[in-house]
């Protein structure tokens, strides 16, 4: 396994970046979040979504230069277009300007219309709980998954965040209305594995855990089923509705790529305003006691609580580096070097 310091990363994403168009302060940004995304074990939306964020400012589906423009302002409630600016820039601003809401208000909520890609949604509770707030987000995208009992793309995957903040590693949940996103995929089967569970239907509708099959058809397994599928479509249109944006049926016909145009909704909570810090602490650490407590279904295995996993990477892979597809690494070296 090849592995990449934090800062060679940065760097390469980072040229690679301002070769494609981006001001080198927003190339350095966008670039230490995907670095950030891999070292804490999300590959999929990290290094391997680089050559994609290329391909799109290449394309002119995002607008390197735009910044969030104020439509509404309701309180504590705001509205922006994101004038199809980069997603992760926007969304962070989104998401720091909803914690401001919330520190004079107890809770803040901005939506946000015309956006891009946000690439790894957690990425947006983590910033809310690293800084004392809990936080809500979510945003529609393209059609990519079939609805419970179709056969083809109609409905988005609709990640959905929750965070909270904690002394001892903030708690985040960072989810797909799909069982496996299509990055997901797209790692495990480079690796040559199977997915632990199915997560879509192969050509014969069968329910299938090989990745390569499941990208060749596109019918993602909703997780929950019927449920997750019926979220899905929830999320989209109160994402639509909070920003006056379009749902995923209008991002289908405004064709401006992945997650073109999409519509995002990001909520702030000051849990200060409501309790004591330490009854928050105590709600936490029960329920982790808990939760840990529990026999495990399987011999050996360990219960995890949302967000371990991706603290437990970070923290090994500050140390040892980040492991790469070599592939991945190699193609983003060439887009840094201009090739």
């Amino acid at each position: 396994m090849t592995r990449i310091s934090f800062e060679e990363m940065q760097s390469t994403i980072k040229s690679a970046f301002c070769l494609a168009g981006m001001p080198e302060e927003k190339a350095e940004t966008c670039a230490k979040i995907h670095t950030e995304t891999s070292r804490d074990g999300v590959y999929s939306h990290g290094l391997n979504r680089v050559e994609r964020f290329v391909n799109y400012l290449e394309k002119s589906w995002v607008a390197p230069d735009a910044e969030p423009t104020l439509e509404i302002a309701l309180g504590a409630m705001e509205i922006y277009n994101g004038n199809l600016g980069p997603g992760v820039l926007s969304s962070l601003f989104a998401m720091n300007r909803a914690t401001e809401l919330a520190s004079a208000n107890g809770f803040g909520i901005v939506s946000m219309k015309n956006s891009t890609h946000w690439m790894r949604g957690g990425t947006y509770g983590w910033q809310a709980a690293d800084k004392g707030f809990a936080a809500i987000c979510w945003t529609n995208t393209e059609s990519c998954m079939p609805a419970w009992g179709t056969k083809f793309e109609c409905i988005g995957n609709n990640p959905f965040v929750m965070a909270l903040p904690r002394e001892k590693g903030a708690l985040v949940l960072d989810m797909a209305m799909s069982q496996y996103s299509y990055g997901k995929l797209q790692v495990t089967r480079l690796k040559n594995e199977k997915l632990p569970y199915p997560g879509g239907f192969d050509k014969e509708g069968n329910l299938t855990d090989n990745p390569g099959a499941i990208e060749e058809t596109r019918r993602l397994l909703p997780t929950g089923y019927w449920k997750g599928s019926g979220l899905a479509v929830m999320l989209d249109l109160f994402s639509a509705l909070l920003s006056g944006g379009l749902t995923t049926a209008g991002v289908d016909k405004a064709g401006k790529g992945n997650c073109g145009r999409n519509s995002q909704v990001f909520m702030a909570f000051d849990p200060l305003k409501f309790n004591r810090e330490d009854f928050l602490e105590q709600a936490i650490q029960e329920t982790l006691e808990q939760l840990k407590s529990a026999t495990p279904a399987n011999e050996g295995d360990e219960i995890l609580y949302p967000g371990e996993q991706s603290l437990r990477k970070r923290n090994e892979n500050n140390e040892l580096g980040i492991p790469v597809d070599d592939s991945v690494w190699a193609r983003v070296q060439e887009l840094a070097k201009g090739k």
